[in-house]
């Protein structure tokens, strides 16, 4: 009943709210990076959804589209604008996901949706993690975030698929709030934002 029925509801509501109260922010960041990224506030990406369903998932643009000589992007690191630096420190990046969970892409909470090249690498426990609506955040977000490894990830996502409430839903809501003032587990060490998948770490 929670998941079909009030958690959807839930969403659309919290979003919308949400939204509305945080339009100033969103209007504010999006003319910086506006300016920082060349007229390019926002990033667009392909994203594996409920079911490994495909949809674009929406968020402010931290990085900008500098390459090398021969074409290729600069590395993260030398990408991440100082506007972009403060937006992901703040996890302001993820307001625009707000968005996501009105159309019903995304639940607020729930595993965080990763790269559709991922998709053949999964194992036949992992892929459970695609069993529900993909979140803006979620039980592996507040243990550690990008600090910890895929590993540790995928069981913290396969847990909360399995074990699914509105209790749980609560406590990582908060623990959410808690992260975000204290800007844990942000990057792995040594990286601006984690370390891809390979199918084994």
């Amino acid at each position: 009943m929670y998941n079909i029925l009030i958690k959807p509801l839930f969403d659309f509501l919290a979003a919308l709210t949400g939204l509305l109260l945080l339009s100033p922010i969103f209007l504010v960041v999006t003319i910086a990076l506006y300016f920082a990224n060349n007229g390019k506030p926002f990033f667009f990406q392909k994203r594996p959804g409920k079911n490994e369903r495909i949809f674009s998932i929406i968020k402010f643009k931290s990085m900008n589209d500098k390459k090398d000589e021969h074409g290729n992007l600069l590395p993260d690191v030398k990408r991440l604008t100082a506007v972009g630096k403060f937006v992901r420190k703040t996890s302001l990046d993820e307001i625009p996901q707000l968005i996501n969970v009105l159309k019903g892409d995304m639940s607020l909470i729930g595993p965080r949706p990763l790269r559709t090249y991922y998709l053949p690498l999964y194992n036949d426990v992992q892929k459970k993690r695609h069993n529900v609506k993909p979140g803006i955040t979620g039980w592996a977000q507040v243990n550690g975030r990008n600090a910890i490894s895929w590993t540790h990830k995928f069981k913290y996502d396969v847990w909360y698929v399995e074990n699914l409430s509105f209790m749980l839903d609560l406590k990582i809501f908060f623990l959410t709030i808690k992260k975000v003032f204290v800007r844990e587990g942000i990057s792995k060490e040594g990286e601006v934002t984690t370390v891809p998948f390979d199918g084994n770490n």
